[in-house]
């Protein structure tokens, strides 16, 4: 059973600022959350921007930047940028900021799904900015668009001519065979990272039979060529991290999916929960992977090959 590789999502597109006050927004929180969540033990940082003043998702590069260089120098970690952004943007807006600071790693939706946001609106009674009531009330008709044509767009843009490997991000079983068909196209390259999502509602349920189904076709469509992870959103990131654990896969948790660290309770930190995670991984005999172990287990370019 290979090393395990903990990946800590900072902040995301999904959370809102008013659901926390211990959610990153600028870029010297973001930049602090990273550093303390790789020191924490994880080997892969994914990456989300925001505007720091409204706190909307942002794919500006100067809004990436206020960041990236900050993490970059204060550790070895390996950073993963998001290719989603919010799927309120068209692609290209999506895609600026991963054009230009050209990361080792970036996550890539594996195809078009209702990404249907709006039940977290009824936890919320203090709103923060004017924008987050109505993006969250309208995501009972929001479709986040990954087409075959934008999925294939970012392998070549991103991958063959900027060197990225990828995270794919896989939210049901139709994914997997989604991304077999790149795979049989000759645009992906293995060693493959597939990441499980589940929880969101719009793509499967975050049921244990379910990550035993998304692992069994895995096995059958890509043989030994693969490492899988596991992202569940909310109350079942722990569970569901745990379980992925035990069948030999890898993990990850931050406060872009879930932005607590107990039933009712807060995370302080992304950090916290890369704590807790690693705590129970290496209680079930599995030992943490390196950024430098992570590198080579991925067959990624290298720090040095970046642009920030």
């Amino acid at each position: 059973m290979s090393k395990i590789i903990i990946t800590c999502a900072v902040t995301g597109s999904i959370h809102t600022p008013s659901m926390s006050d211990h959610l990153p927004v600028t870029g010297e929180e973001i930049a602090r959350h990273s550093v303390e969540a790789a020191e924490a033990g994880a080997a892969i940082i994914h990456l989300h921007a925001r505007d720091p003043e409204s706190g909307r998702p942002s794919s500006r590069a100067e809004d990436f930047m206020a960041f990236l260089p900050v993490i970059n120098a204060g550790t070895d970690a390996v950073i993963n940028i998001s290719t989603g952004g919010s799927a309120l943007m068209p692609l290209e807006e999506r895609l600026a900021a991963p054009f230009i600071v050209e990361p080792e790693m970036c996550s890539l939706n594996m195809g078009t799904m209702n990404f249907a946001l709006y039940p977290l609106a009824e936890r919320i009674t203090d709103w923060k900015h004017n924008w987050e009531k109505p993006f969250l009330d309208n995501s009972d008709d929001l479709v986040f668009k990954n087409t075959p044509r934008d999925i294939a767009y970012v392998l070549d843009q991103m991958g063959r001519q900027r060197g990225a490997r990828f995270e794919f991000e896989c939210y049901d079983v139709g994914h997997l065979y989604m991304l077999r068909h790149f795979v049989d196209r000759g645009l992906v390259q293995k060693p493959l990272f597939i990441q499980f999502v589940f929880g969101v509602l719009g793509g499967i349920g975050a049921d244990p039979e379910n990550l035993v189904h998304m692992k069994r076709i895995s096995d059958k469509l890509f043989g030994a060529d693969y490492e899988f992870s596991v992202l569940a959103a909310g109350r079942h990131q722990i569970p569901l991290a745990t379980m992925a654990a035990t069948m030999g896969g890898h993990v990850r948790v931050g406060l872009e999916d879930n932005l607590y660290i107990g039933k009712g309770k807060l995370a302080q930190s992304n950090a916290e929960q890369v704590a807790k995670i690693r705590t129970i991984v290496e209680a079930l005999g599995r030992e943490v992977a390196s950024p430098a172990e992570t590198r080579e287990l991925l067959s990624l370019k290298g720090a040095e090959k970046t642009k920030f």
